[in-house]
C-alpha cells in the first residue's frame, strides 16, 4: 500500500494556485500532495481515531462488503456508509462495486502530511 501524499493550504491559496495551474501559470511537481485540507483541523475530522481505525481494518481483514465491515467495527451500515463515501471523496477509500454490493478497500493507511506556516 502507498504512502498517501497530503497538503494542507488554507482555502483561498488553494483556489489562488488552482486557477495558477489552470492559466499555466504553475507547473505542480510530481511529489506534490493529490489531495488538500483547507485545515488542520478539517484533516483531523477526516483522519479522526475512528476513520483510522477503519482503514486499519479494511487493510488487515479485507472485507468483501459493507456489512462485513460494520460487523468488524461494530458501527452501524448506515453510519459506515456515509463514512465510507467521505473517506472515499478524499481518495482513501475505494468503493468497489461487487454484484449488488459494495466492497471497501483502503487505499492508504501510510501518510505524509505537508503543512507551511505561512
Amino acid at each position: 500500500m502507498s504512502k498517501l501524499k497530503i497538503g494542507i493550504m488554507p482555502r483561498d491559496q488553494f483556489q489562488r494556485r488552482t486557477l495558477d495551474i489552470a492559466a499555466g501559470k504553475i507547473v505542480p511537481a510530481r511529489n506534490e500532495p493529490k489531495i488538500w485540507f483547507s485545515s488542520l483541523k478539517s484533516l483531523s475530522q477526516v483522519l479522526s481515531e475512528n476513520n483510522v481505525r477503519l482503514l486499519k481494518l479494511m487493510e488487515q481483514h479485507n472485507p468483501e462488503t459493507l456489512n462485513d465491515l460494520a460487523l468488524l467495527s461494530g458501527r452501524q451500515p448506515s453510519n459506515l456508509s456515509r463514512t465510507l463515501k467521505t473517506l472515499e471523496r478524499y481518495g482513501l477509500v475505494e468503493l468497489k462495486r461487487k454484484d449488488k454490493t459494495l466492497q471497501p478497500i483502503a487505499k492508504a493507511t501510510t501518510f505524509d502530511i505537508q503543512y507551511a506556516i505561512v
